[in-house]
C-alpha cells in the first residue's frame, strides 16, 4: 500500500496572496517611520534602510518561487498517480501506468514524468523546456543555493509565476 496523500497542496492564487501580504507588512514595518522608532534600526543610514527592504522583498520572492515551483511538481504528481492508477486509455495515461508498474509513487519528475509530456504532448516541449530550466533554479534554492546560481538565473518570481500559470493553463492536469 502506498504512501497516504493529503490534500495540502497551494494553489497559485494562495502563494501569490502570501507574498504580496508579506512584501506589505515589510514595507510597512520597514518604513521610515517605524525606522525611527525601532531601536534596531538607528545605526541604518536611508541606503542602507532602503537595501534591508529590497533584500526582503528578494528573500520573500525566492521563496515563493520555490512553493510555486513545488505546487507545479505537486500536481504533476498528482495527475501522474490519477493517470497511473484509473483506467484512462489516452497515451499519456498508457505511459504512465508503465512507468508506475516500474517506480510506483517514486518516479522522477524529469526523467520519466516530463519525458512522457514531451512524447505524448509535443505541443508543450517550449514550456517543459522552460520548466525543466526553472527545475534547475529550485535545485539551487533547494540546496540552500549552494554554487553558482544557475545559467537560468533569469527566473524571479513574476517569471516563476507566469510559467505556473500558463503551465497549468495549457496541461491537461486529473485532480484527485
Amino acid at each position: 500500500m502506498g504512501r497516504q496523500f493529503t490534500n495540502a497542496a497551494q494553489e497559485l492564487p494562495e502563494i501569490a496572496g502570501y507574498r504580496n501580504d508579506t512584501v506589505d507588512s515589510l514595507t510597512y514595518f520597514l518604513q521610515p517611520l517605524v525606522q525611527q522608532a525601532n531601536p534596531r534600526f538607528l545605526s541604518f543610514s536611508p541606503e542602507e534602510f532602503t537595501q534591508l527592504l529590497r533584500d526582503r522583498v528578494e528573500e520573500t520572492d525566492l521563496h515563493s518561487s520555490f512553493s510555486i515551483l513545488a505546487a507545479v511538481e505537486a500536481a504533476l504528481r498528482v495527475d501522474y498517480l490519477i493517470r497511473a492508477t484509473k483506467k484512462r486509455k489516452d497515451p499519456l495515461s498508457r505511459a504512465f501506468r508503465g512507468i508506475y508498474k516500474q517506480k510506483g509513487e517514486y518516479a522522477r519528475l524529469d526523467d520519466d514524468l516530463l519525458d512522457a509530456w514531451s512524447q505524448f504532448h509535443p505541443e508543450l516541449k517550449s514550456l517543459i523546456g522552460e520548466f525543466r530550466a526553472a527545475l534547475h533554479f529550485r535545485h539551487w534554492l533547494a540546496h540552500g543555493r549552494y554554487g553558482v546560481k544557475p545559467r537560468n538565473g533569469r527566473f524571479d518570481y513574476i517569471s516563476v509565476y507566469t510559467l505556473a500559470s500558463f503551465l497549468f493553463s495549457n496541461f491537461p492536469l486529473h485532480h484527485g
